[in-house]
Formats: structure tokens, C-alpha cells, sequence
């Protein structure tokens, strides 16, 4: 393959992931793994280095523009971004000591238990009618004014310890696998804490920069990121994800749903049968 044609495919391949991860609230990292591994043979460590940089590349185009048009809830993503870049740095270091196809199988079923998790719950999660008194007190609640629905949405923060815990293992993903964390950290707030999926999609993007910072310099100090690989995944993953983030506030919520469904069960099962080989 000549380099002009692995820039082309990389440029293509990273706008459809920033897109996909800008609406999606993945940071683009879901698709370029996979893809950079399984479409350019390049080794996943690389393809994690590259995907790492791109996800801080995301949530600066998308998650600005999220947080500019008040759909980002600012106080639950300081809150749980604690959690999530401890288990980055934590997940960065192991990443180092285990083999690459570990790596696709863990990929894989993290992704697949996600798709399945949001293949059960269809509908928007319930809203709590009392909220649990660290939300209370964290005044964690919000509201946001949905374009697709041409209404303002107020919503109860719930089981905020819990997300909190699923954000630590969030953190671990994200530094194991370079995707940003935001596979887990999207359901996490969605089912587990209430927010709908468009706060927690807007929310995810302002926190996977930050969590993928924290493992960046492990990747980088290791060599594991290849600047000539990383430079046009970069901004592929830019420009799709400032794409992404004017799309997302006029797309019902049920077919984000629907979409980030199809998204991890497909990459999923496209990953397990490679760490199996």
C-alpha cells in the first residue's frame, strides 16, 4: 500500500469515526481501533497510540460545542472525571504488559455487553422521582433544550456513587484500549444515572479528553505513538467530529440509541474474532 493511499483511508476512515464517536459520545477511538487493525494490518498498540490522540482531538471540536449550546451537564462530568483518570492511568500501564490478543478480546466484550445493555433498554431511561442526596447536594440535576423536540428537558440525577464506580472502570477501558471510555461512560449515565442520552453523549465528549490525556503520556513515554499515523487520524477524527456535533442536537434520541447499538455489536463481534485467531 502506497502512503498516499494509507493517508486517503485513514483521513476517510477517522471523519466517519469523529461523526460516529462526536454523536455517539465515543470519541471517535470505537471505530479507529478496529479499523486501523483490521482494514491497515497496522499492530493494535499503534492503532491505540494513534486512536489516544484522536480522542482528545474530539472532545475539543465536539465537546466545546456541546458545552456552548448547554447540553453537556458540567458538574457530573468534573464529578466522575475523578474516577475515570485514575482508572486511565491505571489501564495505560497494563496495557503494556499484556499480549495483543488479550487486547482484542477484551475489547470486544467490553463492547458487546454495552450493545447488549442498550439493546434491552430501548426506551429512555426512567427519571427518578427522588434523586439521591449526593445529586441533591452536588446539585447535580439539569435540564437542556432538545431541537428535535423543540422542548426543554429536565431531568434527576440518581445512584450517583454507582456511576461514579462505573466511571473508575471506565477510566481502565479507556487507558487499556484507547476509546475514550465513553462505551461504558454513555450507558453508565444513561441507565444507571438517569441523564438522557443526549446529556450523556454531550457529557462523555467533554470528559474522554481529559481521561485520554491522562494515558497519553504513558503511550507516548512507552513509543507505542507513531506521529505518522496519528497526524491524519487526528484530523480525520477533528473535522468528522465537528461534523458530528452540529448533526447531533436535530437527531431523535431514540435513533442515537439505536445507532450506538448497532456501532458496538457490530465492532464487537469483528474484534473477538480476530483476538481468537
Amino acid at each position: 500500500m502506497t502512503l498516499l493511499l494509507f493517508i486517503a483511508i485513514s483521513l476517510l476512515l477517522s471523519l466517519f469515526a469523529g461523526m460516529a464517536g462526536a454523536m455517539l459520545g465515543l470519541g471517535g477511538g470505537v471505530i479507529v481501533v478496529p479499523g486501523l487493525t483490521l482494514l491497515l494490518g497496522i499492530d493494535i498498540r499503534y492503532a491505540i497510540g494513534a486512536s489516544i490522540v484522536a480522542v482528545i482531538a474530539t472532545s475539543s471540536g465536539a465537546g466545546a460545542s456541546y458545552v456552548r449550546h448547554q447540553v453537556s451537564n458540567i458538574r457530573v462530568g468534573m464529578l466522575l472525571e475523578l474516577a475515570t483518570v485514575s482508572g486511565a492511568l491505571a489501564g495505560a500501564y497494563t496495557a503494556g504488559q499484556v499480549d495483543a490478543k488479550w487486547l482484542h478480546l477484551v475489547f470486544g466484550v467490553v463492547l458487546l455487553a454495552a450493545a447488549i445493555a442498550m439493546w434491552k433498554r430501548r426506551e429512555e431511561a426512567p427519571q427518578a422521582a427522588k434523586a439521591d442526596a449526593l445529586a441533591d447536594r452536588l446539585r447535580l440535576h439539569g435540564s437542556y433544550f432538545d431541537r428535535s423536540l423543540n422542548e426543554v428537558v429536565a431531568y434527576r440525577v440518581r445512584r450517583t456513587a454507582f456511576g461514579f464506580a462505573l466511571s473508575a472502570l471506565a477510566g481502565v477501558v479507556s487507558g487499556l484500549l484507547g476509546i475514550g471510555g465513553g462505551v461504558l461512560k454513555v450507558p453508565a449515565m444513561n441507565m444507571a444515572m438517569g441523564l438522557p442520552i443526549k446529556v450523556a453523549t454531550a457529557t462523555s465528549n467533554f470528559m474522554i479528553g481529559v481521561t485520554a490525556a491522562a494515558g497519553a503520556g504513558v503511550y507516548f513515554a512507552r513509543g507505542d505513538i507513531d506521529p505518522f499515523i496519528a497526524a491524519p487520524v487526528t484530523v480525520g477524527v477533528l473535522a468528522g467530529a465537528m461534523i458530528g456535533a452540529r448533526l447531533m442536537p436535530h437527531v431523535r434520541r431514540r435513533y442515537l440509541k439505536l445507532a450506538f447499538t448497532v456501532v458496538m455489536l457490530i465492532i464487537s463481534v469483528e474484534m473477538l474474532r480476530k483476538g481468537v485467531r
